[in-house]
C-alpha cells in the first residue's frame, strides 16, 4: 500500500506534498489521516483532507494557507484545530495529534498534544484509523497500528475501546452511516457494546443538536433509509429530536 497517496487526483497530490514539504521546513509530522485514507483504499473519491500533526497544527495551517492565493484559516483552540478553506471552496482540516479524555459520557473532550498512534485511537472505528506520513523523508508510509486495513479488507466495522460508544454516543449514528453506505458488517463485539450503550440511554447524554447534526448526515446518503433502518433495529432511532 505504499502507492496510496498515488491514487490522490493532481490538485489534491499536489496540496498533500506542499503540506510535507512545510511540515518537514517547520520540523513538524504530518500525515494524512481519517476518511481520506480509507477512500483512498477503498479507490472512493474524496476531495476534501485531513491532516493530523506531530506539532503545532494551527501553525501548520496557517504557513499552508499563506503559500495558496485566496485561501483563508478558521483556528478552533480549544481543540488545538485549524480548517483552511481553499479558494475553490475545498476545505483542509489541520489537527494536532493529539490523546482524548471524557469527564464524561457525551461530554466534549479534553485534548493535550500527544503522537499519531494515540491521536489515531481516538478515533470512532478502526477503518478510519489509519494514515499515511507525507513529510518527504516518510512519504506514504502507512500508519495502521489498530487493524484498519485488515477490517476494511474484511468489510468489518470495528471500534477501537469498550467505551467508545459511551465517550461519543454520536459513533452509534456514524456507525450506521457507514455500515448503510459502503454495506459493512458490524463487527460482534462492537454490535454488542453499541447495543449496551442505547439500552444504557446514552444518547441522552448529548444535545439534540448533536444527534440532528450527525442524523442530517445520514439523510445526505445514498443509502439513507438504510441507515435509518439500522438505527430503528438499534433502537437508536429519535424521532422529532
Amino acid at each position: 500500500m505504499n502507492d496510496l497517496l498515488a491514487r490522490l487526483n493532481k490538485d489534491s497530490l499536489s496540496l498533500v506534498r506542499s503540506i510535507g514539504e512545510l511540515a518537514e521546513v517547520l520540523g513538524m509530522r504530518a500525515y494524512l489521516v481519517g476518511g481520506p485514507v480509507r477512500d483512498l483504499v477503498l479507490k472512493c473519491a474524496n476531495v476534501d483532507l485531513d491532516i493530523a500533526v506531530e506539532g503545532a497544527a494551527p501553525r501548520l495551517a496557517d504557513g499552508f494557507a499563506r503559500q495558496q492565493s485566496g485561501a483563508a484559516v478558521t483556528h478552533y483552540p480549544a481543540f488545538k484545530t485549524a480548517t483552511v478553506r481553499l479558494a475553490d471552496g475545498r476545505l483542509v482540516d489541520f489537527a494536532t495529534a493529539r490523546k482524548e479524555t471524557y469527564a464524561r459520557g457525551g461530554a466534549f473532550p479534553a485534548v493535550v498534544p500527544s503522537d499519531i498512534k494515540h491521536d489515531l485511537f481516538r478515533r470512532d472505528f478502526t477503518v478510519n484509523a489509519m494514515a499515511v506520513a507525507v513529510n518527504p523523508k516518510a512519504w506514504g508510509k502507512v500508519v495502521d497500528p489498530f487493524g484498519g486495513m485488515k477490517d476494511l479488507k474484511a468489510q468489518r466495522i470495528r471500534v477501537l475501546h469498550d467505551k467508545s460508544f459511551w465517550d461519543d454516543p454520536t459513533r452509534i449514528l456514524r456507525a450506521a452511516r457507514f455500515k448503510a453506505r459502503f454495506g459493512f458488517k458490524m463487527e460482534a463485539k462492537t454490535l454488542r457494546l453499541l447495543k449496551q450503550a442505547v439500552g444504557m440511554k446514552v444518547l441522552d447524554t448529548i444535545r439534540p443538536q448533536r444527534y440532528l447534526k450527525d442524523f442530517n448526515k445520514i439523510l445526505q446518503e445514498p443509502q439513507s433509509l438504510e441507515a435509518v433502518r439500522c438505527l430503528k433495529v438499534w433502537g437508536a432511532y429519535k424521532e422529532g429530536r
